[in-house]
């Protein structure tokens, strides 16, 4: 989804996996986190089953 970037004090960013039913509240939420440069979106869901699918895929920090 997003490129790979370091946090700003070097550290790896935090990998996030991103689910929401609703396409524009994913959309904004993305948006919101990619402002900072400490946190990598990895995968959007649009349903449960989807989240965890790409959980086991990204093996996120946060889902």
């Amino acid at each position: 989804m997003n490129e790979v970037r370091p946090a700003a004090d070097g550290s790896p960013a935090i990998r996030v996996l991103l689910a929401d039913d609703e396409a524009m509240i994913r959309a904004g939420v993305r948006a919101i986190l990619a402002a900072g440069r400490d946190i990598e979106v990895v995968a959007e869901a649009g349903d449960g089953r989807e989240a965890v699918a790409l959980a086991q895929a990204h093996r996120p920090d946060v889902a």
